[in-house]
């Protein structure tokens, strides 16, 4: 979505697609044992992806979202539409949970347009300060 709109290679670096666990911890260093302890749809997931992302671009803000998009896939504990985004910048870190189910293709793209506001709440708070 951010590369669809004109002149974003002057602000975009890369982005890494790490949909498998063993990817999240190959690219990203994400720790192993937050994957064991808490699964790769949680708060401390996500917060390790976007420091990964951060350190290995050379970023000054990077995002990271996990999520369960269904249409099977969920728990009790975390059911399909469940999503956990982390917003990295500066010192800080940013994180939303959402849960949305709206069929697979709908969540996936709650998750991006959440995913870019929290984004957009980053910047707005880095200006403000």
């Amino acid at each position: 979505m951010i590369t669809d709109v004109p002149g974003s290679s002057r602000v975009f670096r890369e982005g890494y697609v790490v949909y498998d666990n063993d990817a999240k911890v190959r690219i990203l260093g994400v720790d192993p044992e937050i994957l064991r302890i808490h699964g790769a749809v949680s708060e401390e997931t996500v917060r390790a992806m976007a420091a990964g992302t951060r350190e290995r671009s050379g970023a000054g803000i990077a995002a990271a979202v996990s999520g369960i998009a269904g249409p099977d896939g969920g728990s009790p504990e975390k059911p399909v539409g469940t999503v956990w985004i982390a917003v990295s910048y500066g010192d800080q870190t940013l994180t939303h949970k959402i849960s949305y189910d709206r069929g697979r293709r709908k969540n996936k793209e709650y998750a991006a347009h959440a995913a870019l506001n929290l984004i957009r709440l980053a910047l707005l708070a880095d200006a403000r300060s």
